[in-house]
């Protein structure tokens, strides 16, 4: 789950890390307040949607030449006006694709001083099963370039989850940040703080970019991406509180509503399967035939009839669908099973597309039994192979 910028840096201010005072609207008519609250002279818009890059992205409606989804301020007035072009309007980012994300939500902050920009992240490095800090001195919007081109730049720091951030820690970042004065001596709280927060909160990744060193030379959070992982959300309602289901696939939200692993993709074939690696396995041979998937459909192994109803129904329910396969290995996931809840929801939603269903495992025969005396233009498969050439060829056809 994400979160909007302004949220993730209220979250780390409750824990007391150095954040900007600002405000978040929804509507133009409160730029005006909302810049008159703030310090000033020098404010910053923010475009908030959930991807980044904003700095460098376009708004679809203004043209090449207009300035990007984060824009510097000298005045209210020229904060109004920045609001005007910007809310509503869709910005596009090299994270969002082509189609962009509509910007419903912006942030106005108290500008800084900036000394220095800093690169600063925390998130499970699996490599050594423990949370990691990742810091760089070159921070900012090119920090992609940096991991590409001088990776040698990026240092990371694996954190003992017995004795958590110990002082030897925060001098090995703050050694990798050359920080030194007062904003090695911020450092001395800032990490610990970011290290609790992240683990508290059953953070995935934490990501502040930039970590400023401003001119007086304190330290100061000016970015903050933050993502939870879902998985331990029934802990924190009110991280749950904080969702923004504007920002998100109708079909992904309702997939979630039934614990399904769903992510929209952007071909013609809806995959319904069950088990990751089945999915990747079904992914990738229907590209080999020329095709690409309309997403990734994981039932999980051991779905009822309704879930599998339900997983069918969202994948119907995306207009680009031009087939669908269903390739499904019983295990504990019984085959029969999954043929009951695949004939529930043709016969309620109707099939407009063909359908493809490879069944083996557990109740293979009773499954395939059911959905050859239910009526339904169902195509049978025998392998996965057979069954990528057969929805490939009635796509085709």
């Amino acid at each position: 789950m994400n979160i909007h910028e302004y949220q993730a840096k209220a979250l780390l201010k409750s824990y007391g890390a150095p954040v900007a005072e600002g405000v978040a609207i929804l509507k133009a008519e409160e730029a005006e307040a909302a810049a008159k609250s703030l310090p000033g002279p020098l404010y910053v818009v923010k475009s908030q949607i959930h991807a980044g890059g904003r700095g460098k992205g376009k708004f679809k409606e203004l043209g090449p030449d207009a300035k990007g989804g984060v824009r510097l301020a000298k005045s209210i007035d020229e904060v109004v006006a920045n609001v005007k072009e910007m809310l509503g309007n869709t910005l596009v980012t090299a994270q969002t694709g082509d189609a962009g994300k509509q910007v419903n939500r912006l942030y106005i902050e108290d500008g800084a001083d900036i000394a220095r920009e800093l690169y600063c992240s925390l998130l499970v490095d699996r490599s050594v099963g423990k949370v990691a800090f990742v810091v760089s001195t070159e921070g900012g919007m090119d920090i992609e370039a940096v991991a590409h081109d001088t990776p040698e730049k990026i240092h990371t720091i694996a954190i003992d989850p017995e004795a958590g951030v110990t002082a030897d820690d925060v001098a090995k970042i703050s050694q990798a940040l050359a920080l030194e004065g007062a904003a090695a001596e911020d450092a001395k709280s800032l990490f610990p703080i970011l290290y609790k927060a992240f683990s508290e909160k059953d953070m995935a990744l934490l990501e502040i970019n930039p970590l400023i060193v401003m001119e007086n030379g304190h330290l100061r959070v000016l970015d903050a991406k933050v993502s939870f992982d879902g998985n331990a959300m029934f802990r924190h309602d009110d991280v749950k509180a904080l969702r923004d289901e504007t920002e998100e696939d109708a079909k992904e939200i309702e997939a979630s509503k039934w614990d399904l692993a769903y992510v929209a993709l952007d071909g013609n074939i809806g995959c319904m399967v069950n088990g990751a690696g089945l999915a990747m396995a079904t992914m990738d041979i229907i590209k080999l035939y020329g095709k690409e998937p309309a997403n990734f459909c994981d039932v999980g192994g051991g779905a009822g009839k309704e879930k599998v109803a339900a997983a069918f129904k969202i994948i119907t329910a995306d207009p680009k669908v031009e087939g669908i396969l269903v390739n499904i290995f019983g295990g504990i996931m019984k085959c029969d099973v999954i043929a009951e809840g695949v004939v529930a929801a043709v016969q309620e939603v109707g099939l407009k597309v063909p359908l493809v269903v490879r069944l083996e495992g557990t109740n293979v025969e009773l499954g395939k039994k059911i959905l050859n005396e239910s009526g339904l233009a169902i195509t049978a498969a025998d392998d996965l192979d057979d069954a990528a050439k057969k929805i490939v060829a009635a796509i085709n056809a």
